[in-house]
C-alpha cells in the first residue's frame, strides 16, 4: 500500500509515491531536500567555476593574441636545398628566393611585405618567385562587387614588389583571393611593376647553354588550371619547376612530368600547435600545409606566406622567405 503525496524531488515539484509508513515517507522527503539542495550547490560551483575557468581562457587568448600579433612581423629565412634528379649541372647551386600570400592592406601586412623584399634582395637569389594572394577579398563578398573591389590593393601591393631584384627575374602566379576578385586587375597591376604572370603557361631560364622551365598555372580552387597548356610544349626531359598557389594541387602535378612544385596558401593555418597542429586550414592546403614533401617523383614546397586573413595573427607561423638552393644531385630533400 502506498499514498500519493506532493513531494519535492530533484528536478523541482512533482507528484512522488511515497510507502504509507509516515515515518519513512517523512525520511524520504528528508532524503530528496538534501539531495535537492547539494545539487543547487554543485550547479552554484558549477557557475563559477564557469565563470573562473571562462576568465582564464579568456586572459590565456588574450596572450595568444597578442603574442600571434607579435609573431605575425616577425620574418623567418627559411634555407633548404633541394636536389633535382634532372636538372642540368649548370644549374647546381641555383637559387630561387619564394614569397606567398601577402593579403596587402595598409595597416598590417603592408609592414612585412616591404621587409621581406629588403630580405629577399639581401640573398642575392638568381630568380625570385611569388605565389598568390596579393590580395584579400573580404569572407562575405566572395564574387560581389565588393570582392572586384577589392583588385585595387593589388597595385600597392606591386609598387612594393617592383623593388625585388634578381638576374633572372621575378615571376608570379594568381591565389584564389586573386581569381576571387578581379584577376584581369591584378594581372595588370603586377605586369605594369615588371611582374610577368604565369596563367597556364611556361618560360625559359637559361643559364649558359643549359635551360629549365618555370611553369605557372590558373587557381587551382577559383580559377581555370590548365597544366596541360602550361607544358605541352616542353621538350621531353627537361626540368619544370611549377608554381601553384594551392599545394595539394601537387597530387595532380606528380602525374606530370614536373619536378619541384612551389606553392603557398595554408599560412601553416596562422595557427599551429604542437601535436595538434592546426585548429583549421583551407581547402587544397590540408595534405601538405607546410614544408617540404615527396610526392611520388616530385618534390613540393609549401610556403607560409608573409600576410594574414581575418585576423593579423601567427602563433608558430612565422612570416617566412623561402630561399631554396637547386641541387644536381640524385632525388633528395634535405
Amino acid at each position: 500500500m502506498s499514498l500519493v503525496i506532493n513531494g519535492f524531488s530533484a528536478q523541482g515539484s512533482t507528484l512522488v509515491t511515497y510507502p504509507s509508513s509516515p515515518r519513512l515517507a517523512a525520511s524520504i522527503r528528508i532524503s530528496i531536500r538534501v539531495v535537492s539542495f547539494a545539487i543547487e550547490r554543485l550547479k552554484l560551483l558549477t557557475r563559477r567555476k564557469f565563470l573562473y575557468t571562462g576568465a582564464i581562457t579568456g586572459a590565456s587568448f588574450a596572450a595568444l593574441g597578442a603574442d600571434g600579433f607579435v609573431q605575425s612581423k616577425h620574418i623567418e629565412i627559411k634555407k633548404i636545398e633541394i636536389s633535382l634528379a634532372r636538372l642540368p649541372e649548370a644549374f647546381d647551386g641555383f637559387t630561387i628566393a619564394q614569397l606567398s600570400d601577402f593579403h596587402y592592406e595598409d595597416h598590417f601586412s603592408v609592414f612585412p611585405i616591404r621587409e621581406s623584399v629588403q630580405i629577399v634582395n639581401s640573398l642575392n637569389p638568381d630568380l625570385i618567385v611569388l605565389t598568390g594572394d596579393f590580395i584579400t577579398v573580404p569572407i562575405v563578398d566572395t564574387h560581389s562587387r565588393n570582392a572586384r573591389k577589392a583588385a585595387k590593393s593589388a597595385a600597392p601591393c606591386a609598387a612594393i614588389l617592383r623593388d625585388l631584384k634578381a638576374p633572372m627575374g621575378k615571376f608570379a602566379t594568381l591565389g584564389n583571393h586573386d581569381a576571387n576578385a578581379d584577376p584581369p586587375r591584378v594581372i595588370g597591376a603586377l605586369r605594369e611593376h615588371g611582374i610577368p604572370v604565369l596563367v597556364n603557361r611556361s618560360v625559359p631560364v637559361e643559364r649558359g647553354s643549359a635551360r629549365i622551365w618555370l611553369a605557372g598555372i590558373d587557381d587551382a580552387l577559383d580559377g581555370r588550371p590548365d597544366l596541360g597548356a602550361a607544358i605541352e610544349n616542353l621538350p621531353s626531359g627537361e626540368t619544370v619547376v611549377l608554381l601553384a598557389h594551392e599545394p595539394d594541387f601537387a597530387d595532380e602535378a606528380a602525374l606530370s612530368p614536373i619536378d619541384l612544385q612551389l606553392s603557398g596558401h595554408s599560412h601553416g593555418g596562422q595557427i599551429w600547435f604542437p601535436i595538434i597542429g592546426a585548429p583549421w586550414l583551407p581547402p587544397l592546403a590540408r595534405n601538405y600545409p607546410r614544408g617540404l614533401y615527396n610526392v611520388g617523383k616530385l618534390v613540393l614546397y609549401t610556403n607560409l606566406g608573409i600576410g594574414t586573413i581575418r585576423a593579423p595573427i601567427r602563433i608558430n607561423c612565422p612570416p617566412e622567405v623561402t630561399l631554396i638552393t637547386l641541387r644536381a644531385t640524385k632525388h633528395k630533400m634535405s
